[in-house]
């Protein structure tokens, strides 16, 4: 499998230089990401550029890579603006997965993904709706 990988303490981008995203490089690029997950890396943004055609085992493995990085809040995403892979892997109905068509729009969704996990992990302890003055919470 050829590929180039740049690291930051966000997310770690793949690059991909294959055409074919299947059997043939699946077992090495599963090695690969379950290396950078045990580094603490559960944001990949994956260039596709170059990727023509995914298989089954391509399928499996991005179902399978998506779902390990949102069980951490992280996400896993596909850029690519090639319509029959778009088309492939959208018809799996892949959970979560993001497909987005820059690698800079990859990273903005993974910057925004932080920003959400951020707020979500944040109490609301500023908005109180004045139980004091006869207002439930549960009513609302």
């Amino acid at each position: 499998m050829n590929y180039k990988i740049d690291k930051t303490e966000q997310y770690v981008l793949i690059s991909l230089d294959e055409t074919t995203f299947g059997s043939e490089i699946a077992p090495s690029f599963e090695k690969l990401v379950v290396q950078l997950y045990r580094e603490g890396f559960t944001n990949m943004v994956v260039d596709f550029t170059k990727i023509t055609d995914v298989d089954n085992d391509g399928l499996s493995l991005i179902r399978k890579i998506t779902r390990v990085c949102r069980a951490e809040q992280g996400l896993f995403v596909i850029c690519t603006k090639e319509d029959d892979v778009i088309d492939e892997i959208d018809s799996e109905k892949i959970p979560e997965l993001i497909i987005l068509p820059t690698v800079d729009e990859g990273i903005d969704a993974v910057f925004m993904n932080d920003l959400e996990n951020d707020f979500r992990e944040e109490k609301d302890d500023e908005f109180d709706l004045g139980e004091e003055n006869g207002f439930q919470e549960e009513k609302y």
